[in-house]
């Protein structure tokens, strides 16, 4: 099996992480590969923010729990980086742009041995007036739709086996 195909079969999201941070470069070789997804008719809508920063990763992850309905819950399962995927709403792929830019990013991260897992209600997040505060803060254009967050950090345990796939999920015509 080629390099790529074995890494898309054997990729698994990440529930625990150990505190380390990530090295800076191996950060960035995992945005690049979000900055080089697919993206609807070569628009590149999508703008990712790298959070690092203990007390604003602190902020997306009380937002977050609040929107999962369980404030205590750390929806980033100790990540120690977390990549918020924003996109532009006027582009009617910005949805699709996002997700394809986070599924690009979580294959790098696999590939590079670091761990990733995607986490949902960036949309809610950054539709509330904090979000869009932190848009401003963040000097961005407070209209950005949140697409979704990916959860960086190295694995506190190895991944386990994937799941067989489900049969009949493929139709020829």
């Amino acid at each position: 099996m080629n390099e790529i195909l074995n890494n898309i079969g054997t990729r698994r999201s990440c529930r625990a992480y150990r505190p380390d941070a990530l090295p800076r470069e191996t950060l960035d070789e995992i945005l690049e590969a979000g900055l080089w997804a697919p993206s609807g008719m070569g628009r590149q809508s999508v703008t990712l923010v790298a959070v690092t920063d203990p007390e604003t990763r602190g902020t997306l992850r009380r937002m977050n729990a609040a929107i999962l309905g369980n404030p205590s819950a750390d929806p980033f399962y100790g990540a120690p980086a977390v990549v918020v995927a924003l996109a532009d709403p006027a582009a009617s792929t910005c949805v699709e742009d996002g997700s394809l830019a986070l599924g690009s990013m979580m294959l790098a991260a696999s590939s590079l041995g670091v761990g990733s897992c995607w986490i949902h209600r960036a949309k809610e997040e950054f539709e509330s007036a904090e979000g869009r505060a932190l848009l401003k803060k963040w000097g961005l254009p407070e209209n950005l739709r949140g697409v979704g967050h990916c959860a960086l950090g190295f694995a506190a345990a190895p991944a386990g086996e994937g799941a067989a796939r489900k049969p009949g999920r493929i139709v020829r015509v």
